[in-house]
């Protein structure tokens, strides 16, 4: 795996790191602020793995949430409505794998955003 830690992204919630990335797939680090969440989103070409591996949170898919904890691996499969919060008081930090057949942020179709970025 070629690393590309340089490949940096700040967000209001916090902020990733692109790990690795193919025309098959792509590989972020996704680090989430205490008290902070992401966009209630889904994406139109591309499914995603997240891997839980520091703190603690809430994912919502479809409207249904769950509590999550390090090890927890939840699947997202393409135009699935989701959301992960961060309700810890460190950050919470889990490893996305995209598969599809495209990665581009404006993949993003935002439902709800707390940070006024639905367009």
């Amino acid at each position: 795996m070629t690393s590309k830690q340089t490949n940096n992204s700040i967000r209001p919630w916090g902020r990733y790191f692109v790990l690795d990335e193919s025309p098959l797939y792509k590989i972020k680090r996704i680090e989430v602020e205490p008290k902070s969440r992401l966009s209630y989103q889904f994406h139109k070409n591309r499914s995603e793995t997240w891997i839980i591996i520091q703190g603690e949170g809430i994912v919502t898919l479809e409207g249904k949430n769950q509590k999550i904890i390090q090890g927890d691996i939840i699947t997202i499969p393409k135009t699935l409505k989701h959301r992960i919060e961060n309700t810890g008081n460190s950050k919470l930090i889990f490893i996305e794998v995209q598969t599809g057949k495209y990665f581009g942020e404006d993949d993003i179709v935002r439902v709800e955003d707390d940070y006024n970025r639905i367009k």
